[in-house]
Parts: structure tokens; sequence; C-alpha cells
């Protein structure tokens, strides 16, 4: 399991260019040279004084070390993970990266992530080269607030001298803004819904590389996902005695998008039961196109005072 929540760190204003080459620095794997029945990478960790990995970051990486085995014309259209250890930032990680089918069109990879030979992900991906075909999509919700009208995570909380509210406001790539009510310190009565918006974009510009921005926009899924279970029975993410973390996770590509320009991120839990929320996610674009699909199961486990 990894735990899902932003953990804390040392970061301070003024160092956003830092957290996004670092950013891209974990997710430029290296090649380990052998090979047995898997391809080897390996893949540096972000700094977080908690001690714990960030989900997002090693499927971010996984898919990475799975499109490294691929041809460059056939980027990942869907994933399906099962966190299955809290991973160590003080420790490298290794991808073995299984081929297990080549088509005309398509091409499926199993990828693990160890650490101290244990894996903390296993994953398997689908690549498809670019195709036509039948072309439907939900449509964007109307009246969402744009996102330079709402304030930062920065703004929000950076006047607070608490190291989970320094890393929540400048110990991420991504700036995340919440458009219908935050959960970091409270629920307000009528929030208290089992469903949000956020949008969210990286703190800078990326590369050009279509596979880069599908592995980003897979690490940023991992910030929010989970909220709208807690939203439904008002519980901030502060919640005294609430041990929560990701169980596994699923996500498809649509259509192209770049995670340096504004997207919006819609995300609702419709069920949440035996100490477990499920919530499902949809990222458009500010055009209107519907870009890629998440769902994902967390373990949360409250006091029984809060169950309700």
């Amino acid at each position: 399991m990894t735990e899902n929540s932003p953990e804390p760190a040392a970061a301070e204003p003024g160092h956003g260019g830092g957290r996004l080459t670092e950013f891209l620095e974990t997710l430029d794997l290296r090649g380990a040279g052998a090979r047995t029945d898997e391809d080897i990478f390996l893949g540096g960790v972000e700094n977080r004084a908690s001690g714990r990995v960030f989900g997002g970051q090693v499927l971010a990486q996984s898919l990475i070390a799975g499109a490294r085995t691929v041809d460059a014309d056939r980027p990942m259209h869907s994933m399906h993970g099962y966190f299955l250890r809290a991973g160590n930032v003080q420790e490298p990680i290794t991808f073995g990266v299984q081929r297990l089918r080549d088509g005309r069109s398509f091409s499926a990879r199993r990828v693990h992530a160890y650490q101290g030979g244990k894996p903390i992900l296993s994953m398997i991906a689908s690549f498809q080269t670019e195709d036509s075909g039948l072309d439907h999509q939900d449509r964007a919700p109307e009246g969402i607030p744009e996102p330079e009208s709402l304030p930062s995570t920065a703004e929000f909380l950076g006047g607070f001298d608490h190291p989970v509210a320094r890393e929540w406001a400048y110990g991420r790539p991504f700036d995340v803004r919440h458009a219908s009510g935050d959960i970091y310190l409270c629920v307000d009565d009528g929030q208290r819904v089992p469903h949000q918006a956020v949008w969210l974009k990286t703190i800078g510009p990326m590369p050009d590389d279509p596979i880069v921005h599908r592995a980003a926009l897979a690490y940023a899924s991992d910030y929010t996902l989970l909220e709208p279970s807690l939203k439904a029975h008002g519980l901030p993410w502060i919640a005294p005695g609430m041990s929560i973390a990701s169980l596994d996770h699923a996500m498809w590509w649509h259509r192209p998008a770049r995670v340096d320009d504004w997207l919006l991120y819609l995300a609702e839990s419709p069920s949440a039961s035996g100490a477990r929320g499920l919530n499902t996610g949809k990222f458009f674009d500010r055009s209107g196109a519907l870009v890629a699909s998440v769902a994902q199961e967390g373990m949360i486990r409250v006091p029984k005072s809060q169950s309700r």
C-alpha cells in the first residue's frame, strides 16, 4: 500500500523550478544494462520527509519503463495497477518490464516496481498505435470557475507554519486548485457531497514528449482522487485518527493533452464500504475534450465515532 495523502517536506516558496526539475529527473529512468525475462530500469525517488514514496510517482515511472520497451509510435492507452507495499524514499526503485505481447496495433507490458527485492507496485499497461474509428465523449460540465479565479494551494496554505502545510503548498510539481471546496482543514456542511472539481497543471513548461505528458497525468491523478469519499462524510485530511492508503489504480487515455495546460479533474465516489472507498475521475482540457478517465479504490480507516 502507498500512502495517498501528501507527505511533509521542507519545501519553501520560490523553488518551483527545482520541484519540476526533480519531478522530471524521476521520470528519466536509467537502463540497467541487464535483461533476463525482464527489461530492467532504475529510477530515483522524490524527497519526502515522511519517508514514503508518493504512489503517483511509482505509477508514472512504471509507465515510462513500459514505454521504453515499445515503439515510440505506440503511446500508452490504459493501465491497471496494485499498490503492494509502501515505498522508501531512501532507496532507488528497480523496474522490471515483461514483454507480454506485441501485435500489429497493440503491445502489452507487465511492470513490477521493486525495492529491497520485493514488489511495491504491480502493473499491466497497454500501448497502441494511433488509429481512427468511432468517436464520442461525455460533455464537460458548465459553470465551473476558471482556474485563474481560484486560489492556489500555496495561497491557501502557505501561511501555515506546519511541515504538512508547506508540503501541500510548495512541495508539488503541480499547481492544484479546488473549484468546489477543498478538504485540507475542514469540510463545510454544504460541501458534504461525494464529488468535486479540481483544476491542475504543472508549475512550469514540460518537454514536448507525449509519453512524458501521459505519465505525468497518471502522477497527478493520484493527488486528490480519494477526496470525494472523504467529502461525503465531512472528513478533512487532518481528521484525527484517520488512516488512508491507495490500493489500486486504473487509467485510460482517450485523447492527447498537455499537463502544462490547465486540466479539469472531476471525481466522484459511487460507494464506500468495508473500510474502502471507490472513486472515479475524468480529465477535460479547456476546450472540453475528455482526455482521460481514472478509477481508484483506497483503504479509509476512521475511528468508529467518525464512521457515519
